[in-house]
């Protein structure tokens, strides 16, 4: 005779209990990511200083750019500023909002919050994947905002709304890569100087680029760089999303700048989180 275990059933019932769930790892990554951003966003949306670095400075610099510069661009172009400009304001903001998230990260580093996560028991990675998740929302948000306000002063969309689409993820594949510079640059640092320092850095790519006047404006000898970095890439692929010109070729270069960017910046980025996690 074989003897055989029987099946543990409920004494309440009679019924077997239900199987274990079982969570994958990539499973869980994505469920405490998703959790962690929401942790984010919220605490950006109750900063009054985010929502204004974020927000309100773009849409601003957008409106008093346009009621400055905007008629002497337009002629000089052969065409509406704002087809330049909307663009430009657009990555000004995903750069410009990076700087707030860095700063979050020094806070929670500095008050012990990152290491009180850290002991959690809770994937390693939805840390950092979080925040960058939360940047590429703040990024669209903020994309969004502004193109409304360039809407309101006259921007429109001649290309269909596939176009569009792909015109509002444009800053986003820089924003995030930017973001993660910066973050890094955060994790390393003692005091917020170094990361307010990096508006110098997105102020050099906003005035030299083809977001104000055309590239043969500039003087020759600076042309070179206005043609091949980042923003202007962004800029005339947006440009010829929402009206007409070259996309596939400033996509890739842009992408080319992003994944870079990334690339050089990842395993810092991990490593100083892990170290600012395992503070105190």
């Amino acid at each position: 005779m074989t003897l055989t275990a029987a099946e543990p059933t409920d004494t309440a019932t009679g019924a077997a209990p239900p199987a274990p769930v079982r969570t994958t790892p990539d499973r869980r990554l994505r469920a405490e990511t998703a959790v962690l951003t929401t942790r984010v966003l919220r605490r950006w949306l109750r900063d009054p200083g985010t929502l204004a670095e974020s927000l309100i400075m773009p849409v601003v610099l957008l409106v008093t750019l346009n009621i400055v510069l905007g008629d002497g661009i337009s002629q000089v172009a052969g065409e509406s500023a704002l087809y330049r400009s909307v663009p430009l304001i657009a990555m000004v903001g995903a750069m410009s909002g990076a700087m707030v998230g860095g700063i979050g990260v020094m806070r929670e580093r500095d008050n012990g919050l990152l290491a009180r996560l850290w002991v959690l028991p809770v994937h390693r990675g939805s840390g950092v994947a979080s925040r960058l998740a939360a940047e590429f929302v703040r990024i669209v948000v903020t994309t969004l905002v502004i193109l409304g306000a360039g809407m309101m002063l006259g921007f429109r969309f001649q290309q269909g709304v596939p176009a569009a689409l792909g015109w509002v993820l444009v800053p986003a594949a820089f924003g995030v890569a930017f973001s993660m510079a910066v973050i890094t640059l955060a994790l390393y640092s003692a005091n917020t100087i170094m990361v307010e320092g990096t508006e110098i850095v997105w102020g050099l790519l906003m005035f030299f680029s083809t977001g104000f006047v055309p590239l043969d404006q500039y003087p020759d000898w600076i042309q070179p760089v206005v043609h091949h970095q980042p923003v202007s890439y962004a800029i005339e692929a947006m440009h010829g999303l929402s009206v007409d010109g070259p996309i596939a070729q400033p996509v890739a270069a842009l992408l080319g700048w992003s994944l870079g960017l990334a690339a050089l910046c990842a395993l810092p980025m991990a490593l100083g989180y892990r170290r600012a996690s395992m503070r105190g």
